[in-house]
């Protein structure tokens, strides 16, 4: 766990800032959990709505991301606790802090700026660097190990099941074919290969995407999260989930549904809030976003 109080701030713009904080609708002393920190922006904003009496706890694989959290969030006269951690294992954070359940939970899922933005961790098809695509880099498993190990056909079901990308059997022969690949342009030049050219970009965004999800396991952490945040959520408190791709958005959705028809959920949200023009035109990756918000009510 990360605690402390240190001087500096990291610029950082968050998606749906104005929304998010809506729907959560923060009680002053409650207690709140941001599973995705990262660089702090929901945070801060969170921690504008709480008293000395609440406490907000952050957890992020990216540890470079959260030192720059800590430093953010310095000053804030709210308990803040951040640990290095995937949010889909808060039970035991929870259980470490002593806290039985909390007001709100919000996800902010996929990647952020600083990883987009960064020349050496791989998660951009335009930068070239090592295949690596983690975000926790303690994880043994990078992009490039399965790149070079997967066959053929387990490499274009990963590339089709989280890229949905229908050319994935001829991409995953021309990876197949190149190995071994060891940096960016290896892989983007495999599907240069094997795609034409009207469609290169939204191929190549696909198999980013789906390289890097299964690099990181996100869609089984996100079913982990779903299928047990119930219990940890007090009566009358939300969870808001932020997605950015329709793999993310129907798992949130169809979880949201199954709880409210078991009565345990409210949906507040009936169709995912998106970002004004105005904010799609500030910040770019917001375009995408989707927000679903729920509330317990037994």
């Amino acid at each position: 766990m990360i605690q402390g109080r240190q001087s500096g701030t990291q610029v950082h713009v968050p998606v749906l800032p104005t929304e998010v904080i809506f729907y959560l609708n923060i009680f002053t002393d409650g207690i709140y959990l941001d599973g995705t920190v990262g660089l702090g922006g929901h945070a801060a904003l969170i921690l504008d709505h709480l008293s000395p009496k609440g406490h907000f706890i952050g957890t992020d694989r990216d540890n470079e991301a959260l030192l720059l959290c800590n430093k953010r969030l310095s000053g804030y006269p709210t308990p803040v606790s951040l640990f290095h951690n995937s949010y889909h294992n808060y039970n035991a954070i929870l259980d470490e802090l002593g806290i039985d359940q909390v007001n709100g939970f919000l996800l902010d899922l996929g990647l952020s700026s600083l990883q987009m933005d960064s020349h050496v961790r791989g998660f951009s098809y335009s930068k070239d660097s090592d295949l690596d695509m983690r975000f926790d880099s303690s994880q043994e498993i990078k992009a490039s190990e399965i790149l070079n190990h997967l066959s053929v056909n387990d490499l274009a079901n990963v590339i089709f099941q989280y890229g949905e990308e229908r050319r994935s059997r001829a991409i995953a022969k021309s990876i197949v074919k190149m190995r071994p690949l060891t940096t960016v342009f290896d892989l983007v030049e495999s599907i240069r290969r094997s795609t034409p050219p009207n469609h290169r970009d939204r191929t190549l965004a696909r198999v980013f995407q789906a390289i890097r999800i299964k690099v990181n396991g996100e869609l089984e952490k996100l079913e982990n999260f779903l299928s047990t945040f119930r219990d940890r959520l007090v009566i009358g408190g939300r969870v808001a989930i932020i997605s950015f791709h329709s793999l993310e958005d129907r798992l949130v959705k169809h979880s949201f549904k199954e709880l409210a028809k078991e009565g345990a959920l409210s949906i507040l949200t009936k169709k995912p809030v998106v970002a004004t023009n105005e904010e799609t035109t500030e910040n770019r990756r917001s375009r995408s976003a989707k927000l679903r918000v729920a509330e317990r009510i037994s």
